[in-house]
């Protein structure tokens, strides 16, 4: 498709340039002609002078008229190639993203359905240890949050696009929900040292309690995937009338082309047939969805010495 949009650019172009090329040639003929004619009418030498000058003077014009209106052309023509060629590039990666989007969906519904189906199918035909079958029951557990909050991301990213969310916003203590947070869903990881949490200060914002769990739950969820199972750092922190929400981690990090194409909807850096991190491209874009309707921003910066961190801020309220 690319090959033939190329030739056929090429292809107009060469007729224009032909069709330019023959009318300077019939003009100049036209004048060849006519100069022929007077040279032939037996008038006096002045008046051929006179006559002559305006034929010059006639066969420039036409020639600069054929050369400006082939200048706007070919800028039109340029210009016309290049936006479509734009957008036809924007929707074949819009193409390839969905593409990944589903199979990125398909893997990761069909992985821990296999799990948990896996999981009871042994609980149920095996007699085994009590440590053994606590273990496998938490397996199953954790498979069947994972599907939950994939299910979840996928409920939100529709209700917040066609604009079906509406915020029930309330006064919260960001340090303290993110503690109280972290303690609920990460205690084994804050006991391991995987994750810390810094803060020392308390700040207030008016946020959907919900979406702001969700925001930091997705952060956390991709620092955690991408950080290479190094420590995760999240912190708290005030900066003139914006509340600060840091999470770092020490993996590869990101590419400076692609920190602001990480929040794109389905966007994830490289192939979903080669890419071995679990996920489906619309955690940090649900992420920006979110933070954009609280007035707030979200970016990645580098962190020192490897790795990434996503820094969120929100406009705070007075306690």
């Amino acid at each position: 498709m690319a090959v033939l949009f190329y030739l056929l650019g090429i292809y107009v172009l060469l007729q224009f340039c032909w069709w330019a090329y023959t009318l300077v040639n019939l003009n100049s003929e036209i004048y060849e002609l006519k100069l022929q004619m007077l040279e032939t009418s037996g008038l006096a030498g002045p008046e051929q002078l006179i006559m002559k000058a305006d034929l010059d003077q006639k066969l420039a014009l036409r020639i600069w008229m054929v050369l400006g209106e082939g200048a706007v052309f070919v800028t039109i023509l340029v210009f016309g190639f290049l936006s479509v060629r734009r957008s036809i590039v924007k929707e074949l990666k819009l193409a390839e993203q969905q593409k990944n989007f589903l199979l990125s969906v398909t893997h990761e519904l069909k992985s821990p359905l296999a799990a948990v189906k896996l999981q009871l199918q042994t609980l149920n035909s095996r007699q085994l240890p009590e440590d053994k079958r606590k273990q496998l029951y938490q397996r199953a557990l954790n498979d069947s949050e994972r599907l939950e909050k994939l299910v979840e991301n996928l409920l939100l990213v529709n209700k917040v696009e066609s604009g079906r969310l509406p915020l029930e916003t309330g006064h919260i203590d960001l340090n303290d929900m993110v503690s109280a947070l972290l303690k609920n869903h990460y205690f084994e990881l804050i006991q391991s040292g995987q994750i810390v949490f810094e803060t020392d200060v308390h700040v207030q914002i008016d946020a959907d309690l919900m979406a702001i769990e969700s925001i930091v739950h997705n952060l956390i969820s991709n620092a955690l995937k991408y950080g290479e199972q190094t420590v995760v750092r999240i912190g708290v922190s005030k900066k003139g009338s914006k509340a600060e929400l840091r999470v770092a981690d020490q993996g590869p990090g990101i590419p400076d082309l692609e920190k602001t194409k990480v929040f794109n909807r389905f966007y994830r850096i490289g192939n979903e047939d080669v890419r071995k991190t679990k996920g489906t491209g619309i955690g940090l874009y649900l992420v920006r969805l979110l933070v954009e309707q609280h007035g707030g921003t979200v970016s990645v910066v580098d962190n020192e010495p490897t790795g990434a961190v996503f820094v969120v801020t929100l406009p705070t309220v007075e306690g």
